[in-house]
């Protein structure tokens, strides 16, 4: 098949827009398929490039990129009125990406419809592509890792008095388009069934729309050759965005800290003098929590492998990526039991210790309890492992997105009597899957 891949942004190490993006893609070339993603800035770093998978650029303006997130564009710097648009929407506070990617990625497509059977669409979920079908004539799936009205719910709780929650409002506004979007869509992909019952909830798709297919772990995600530091605990998340629930963690290791010697290695970058760096300061633990970012999958793999535990304190996952390539690093686990993160891990105490969401004092004592527990910690770390290895894989994700991929178009086949697209008769449907 000639798959056209989109996504809004992709960046490569924070997030799991751009670590699926770049899985997926590698694996669908493996099976013989060719992958062109189209990406807005970040863009991804991708696998077997010129070997099926190719990258095409859809600059945006970059508004919130570093060094200077949230400028002014210089007037030689805009292009055209979707530019425009993009500036004008960033300066009321609101997040236009989602929508000028689609207005910019449709032009381009348009020209091209010819070289694709089918585009899959990562989150983007705006109103230009649902004439994919209808004006182009090309088979639309998308994937939905999660409602993003989620995120939005739990920064109106954290935010304080009304013109932050205005703020915050605002900023997710593009959250409306994107449920009226989902509602219209005949195919779309979720990470989880946890996710998959929100989609209904939130935004309202049929439930025989949605397909839950789990994501994988790259095979270099293994455990440690070495011993593990004795007193670390790693944490993976965005530290600012409240959903992840970092704060909780940070007061749980403070109260920890007074008994204990331990280290905090949190894997992202926090905004400078942001509310993470301020509790950090307010909690007098600057000398004992180290941020770590932009390294390599060699280098976080080694990282991983070094912690004695790790700790996920997010308040929702639409899947948790993070997590499961702890546990194929082997890394004993204390998670929330939040989102789809008990879908992951399995039953409480199989691979992980679950905690209520938000509780810092019951997350307190599980991080203690499994640091003062050898056994436990070991126990943890085979079946952590020994769970990646039985049901998260990405070679098998490629297989069932074929499969879909095929059903989608055998689909618009029918409804629009058409005889193009691509056929693999070797690849058994979605219902012989179930």
């Amino acid at each position: 098949m000639r798959i056209a891949l989109l996504s809004y942004r992709s960046k490569p190490h924070v997030g799991g827009q751009g670590v699926y993006i770049r899985h997926l893609s590698r694996e669908l070339a493996k099976l013989g398929h060719t992958v062109e993603v189209f990406s807005g800035q970040p863009y991804p770093e991708l696998d077997l490039e010129g070997e099926g998978v190719t990258l095409t650029k859809v600059p945006s303006l970059g508004l919130y990129e570093e060094p200077n997130p949230f400028g002014n564009p210089k007037l030689s710097e805009i292009r055209d009125l979707v530019d425009v648009e993009e500036w004008a929407r960033m300066r009321t506070g609101a997040f236009p990406e989602p929508l000028t990617f689609a207005k910019r990625v449709m032009k381009v497509l348009k020209e091209r419809k010819d070289d694709f059977d089918i585009v899959h669409d990562n989150q983007t979920l705006a109103t230009p592509l649902l004439r994919l079908e209808s004006g182009l004539g090309l088979p639309l799936v998308t994937t939905i890792h999660h409602p993003i009205s989620f995120d939005r719910r739990i920064e109106l709780e954290s935010a304080k008095g009304w013109k932050k929650k205005f703020g915050v409002w605002r900023w997710y506004s593009f959250v409306t388009m994107q449920a009226k979007v989902a509602a219209q869509l005949r195919h779309v992909i979720t990470p989880s069934d946890n996710s998959k019952r929100d989609i209904l909830t939130d935004f309202n798709v049929p439930s025989d729309r949605v397909e839950t297919v789990h994501l994988g772990v790259p095979e270099e995600f293994v455990p440690p050759t070495g011993p593990r530091v004795r007193g670390r605990i790693l944490a993976m998340a965005s530290a600012d965005a409240p959903l992840k629930g970092i704060s909780f963690l940070l007061e749980a290791f403070a109260k920890l800290r007074t008994e204990r010697d331990l280290e905090l290695v949190l894997v992202s970058k926090p905004k400078k003098g942001g509310p993470t760096e301020e509790l950090i300061e307010k909690l007098a633990i600057e000398d004992h929590v180290r941020f770590v970012n932009g390294i390599s999958d060699a280098e976080l793999v080694e990282l991983m492998g070094s912690a004695e535990i790790a700790c996920v304190p997010s308040l929702y996952e639409g899947f948790s990526l993070p997590t499961a390539e702890l546990m194929a690093c082997g890394t004993p686990l204390v998670v929330s039991r939040a989102g789809a993160i008990p879908e992951v891990v399995g039953p409480d105490d199989l691979c992980a210790t679950q905690v209520t969401p938000g509780e810092t004092e019951e997350l307190e004592r599980a991080i203690a309890a499994l640091l003062d527990d050898p056994d436990r910690r070991a126990r943890y770390s085979a079946a952590g492992r020994a769970r990646v290895e039985e049901h998260f894989s990405w070679h098998a994700v490629a297989e069932r997105m074929t499969a879909l991929y095929q059903d989608t178009i055998d689909e618009f086949r029918v409804s629009t009597g058409s005889t193009t697209g691509s056929t693999i008769s070797s690849t058994s449907s979605i219902s012989e899957r179930k």
